[in-house]
């Protein structure tokens, strides 16, 4: 090796002299700086006049070979040379020259005192928006999934406008870069490809970013993540003055929907299966469904990211959440996933929900809660990372979760408008919400074509369609009686005029059953109390179920009184309350029946004037005079009138 190469000199890296007295109490070093560049680097990460350490790695007549980089190489002509090199040698260039072919020259230099910076490579990033079959590129981002399949290993890397795929093969069945898990920042470089439709980025490199670029690469990251999340800015169907606070809640959580998508988390949506909850969850399925496409460059992504499932109870049930969590938990250890973000929709907001919380919180996922049942907010908001409620804002529950949810889809995806603007008054009508809103909520739907009895026989259809697909997502079906995400509205006309008949039909052969059977008393304050024993006297294990039936009775002993009527339907350990013109305040009376009859282990609850209970079956008797003695206090309102059919 020559006497002037940079390995004689001393001056490279940790043995590089140590600064003066002046330099060390901050005097500007002003030695030359030479760039010890990273076997990655490429001419981009170059500039001409620099200087470079390099090491020969060949010699011809005319100059030597040298390389600064694995990447970068280039000549050093003789006529430049201050010595004589064999390969191997260490030297310091400067670049003199790139010329049009792409080769590179450089100049031999005889640095005898200079400090060292060490440059690592700086890749084109692209974006992965935007990527083309053929494209070699690097993608910085999250990995967001690893999944090992039986041939390659298949990570999900997220950057601000999409996820890609990118497969990485070690052999077959084994996973290639185990030090790479979800959740790293990450480049990967590579060729992208078509396989099954879908753009996959096929991986040349992949690597974790140090400490601190992946520091900074987060910050750009969350940066570009929350621009992008922000919902779109539309105006609500309808303007409503009570619903503009209630508006600026959905339009956090449509943003933190919206995020999640970003970040490659999936989503697990849980509602009530009545039609105000279907009328809450088709719409976001919708939106989050385009969104999620829009995002990935896979087209089945909506598929794996986004799940419906009905509840029947109220509340978030444990056998429910014990469901959720395998499968989460499965789709993690299988598939790689995150997992996922948990949305209640027309259900989640009472303190009965609190256990299936927890049990989540065990796992850190997240939860959010979009509902118009009275709730509980103490009990609750420790456990959501977003509540939306109109009681939250002095409302109540005539904002009923369907109208809400159709807003909250807007926020997210607003091309979908047109096809949203009959939803909210199915949802009103089948919660038979008296808010001031619901004539102009009919009037739109009639603008887009459907009058009050096409609305109502929606309702209807969607009623009984959650009936017999008991704990089934029935995706295709319910879109289709809705009328929302449907391909065929000639298919939707017929499917809910056959629905609906045979709900009509049904439920009228339910009230020929128990008419005979009603108990009927006047209570002191003036109000009608019907009892009916549905265990004795209903068709049982077919529509109506008991919920239905109850509102279904208490709506036709309405129309015959017109006076204020409360009406129990009750089973061995349940009962199902309705009330119009009585001011009953269910949450209130549970909580007062736990308290009276702590050995009934009453559970339960539902807006002010509509509710179910269960109770011990030992114990009917007492839970159900109990609550016809506080039910008999009650206040007459005549404002007040029951909004929802409880199906339990």
């Amino acid at each position: 090796m020559s006497e002037n190469t940079a390995g004689d000199s001393g001056m490279r890296g940790d043995s590089s002299p140590e600064p003066d007295a002046d330099a060390a109490e901050g005097t500007a070093d002003d030695r030359p700086i030479v760039y010890d560049l990273a076997p990655d680097c490429t001419l981009e990460d170059a500039a001409v006049d620099a200087l470079y350490h390099a090491e020969v790695n060949g010699v011809v007549d005319y100059g030597i070979f040298v390389d600064v980089s694995d990447a970068l190489s280039g000549l050093v002509h003789e006529s430049n040379l201050d010595d004589d090199y064999a390969v191997g040698d260490r030297l310091v260039v400067r670049l003199t020259e790139v010329k049009e072919n792409g080769d590179v020259a450089f100049d031999d230099v005889a640095a005898a005192d200079y400090r060292t910076e060490t440059v690592a490579h700086e890749p084109t990033v692209s974006r992965v928006r935007g990527l083309t079959p053929g494209d070699e590129v690097t993608v910085e981002g999250e990995v967001v999934q690893a999944k090992q399949t039986g041939g390659p290993t298949i990570f999900a890397v997220a950057d601000a406008s999409g996820v890609v795929s990118c497969a990485a093969f070690e052999e077959a069945g084994v996973r290639a870069y185990p030090e790479v898990a979800v959740g790293d920042m990450v480049h990967v470089s590579g060729t992208i490809e078509t396989r099954e439709n879908a753009l996959q980025l096929e991986v040349d490199s992949l690597k974790r970013l140090p400490e601190e670029r992946a520091t900074e690469a987060r910050e750009r990251f969350e940066a570009a993540l929350d621009e992008r999340a922000e919902p779109a800015d539309v105006e609500p169907l309808v303007e409503w003055e009570a619903f503009e606070p209630i508006h600026d809640d959905l339009r956090e959580l449509a943003r933190l929907l919206r995020r999640t998508v970003l970040s490659g988390r999936p989503i697990r949506v849980r509602h009530h299966a009545d039609g105000d909850g279907m009328c809450a969850a088709i719409p976001v399925q919708l939106a989050l469904e385009n969104f999620v496409r829009d995002v990935h460059e896979d087209p089945d992504a909506a598929r794996h990211l986004f799940k419906r499932l009905p509840s029947k109870a109220p509340y978030y049930e444990m056998e429910d959440v014990t469901r959720d969590l395998n499968f989460a938990l499965e789709g993690r250890a299988r598939h790689g996933q995150k997992l996922p973000f948990l949305l209640m929709l027309d259900n989640g907001s009472t303190e009965e929900d609190v256990p299936a919380y927890e049990n989540l919180a065990h796992y850190d996922i997240p939860i959010a809660a979009v509902d118009h049942h009275h709730p509980d907010p103490e009990a609750v908001e420790p456990l959501l990372d977003a509540h939306v409620n109109p009681y939250l804002h002095d409302e109540d529950y005539r904002v009923t979760t369907g109208m809400m949810c159709v807003e909250l889809a807007r926020l997210i995806d607003p091309s979908i408008t047109e096809e949203l603007e009959h939803v909210p008054a199915v949802a009103g009508l089948s919660d038979r919400s008296k808010a001031e809103a619901m004539d102009d909520y009919v009037a739109l739907a009639e603008e887009a074509g459907y009058d009050e009895s096409d609305l109502l026989d929606i309702g209807e259809a969607l009623d009984y369609a959650a009936h017999w697909l008991r704990y089934s997502e029935g995706k295709t079906l319910v879109n289709d009686a809705l009328n929302v995400g449907c391909e065929d509205e000639d298919r939707h006309e017929e499917l809910v005029e056959f629905l609906s008949e045979r709900a009509h039909r049904d439920v009228q052969r339910q009230l020929d059953a128990v008419d005979d059977h009603v108990e009927h008393e006047r209570l002191a304050s003036g109000a009608h109390l019907y009892r009916i024993d549905l265990d004795e006297y209903a068709h049982r294990f077919t529509y109506p179920a008991p919920g239905k039936t109850t509102g279904e009775l208490h709506d036709t002993r309405v129309q015959e009184t017109g006076d204020p009527v409360i009406t129990i339907g009750y089973g061995p350990d349940f009962c199902v309350l309705r009330s119009d013109g009585v001011r009953l305040d269910i949450p209130n009376m549970v909580t007062e029946l736990n308290e009276e009859l702590p050995e009934a282990g009453v559970s339960g609850g539902g807006h002010l004037v509509v509710g179910s209970i269960k109770f011990v079956k030992g114990r009917r008797s007492a839970v159900i005079e109990t609550l016809v003695e506080k039910m008999a206090d009650a206040e007459i309102d005549e404002a007040l009138s029951s909004t929802a059919a409880i199906d339990d």
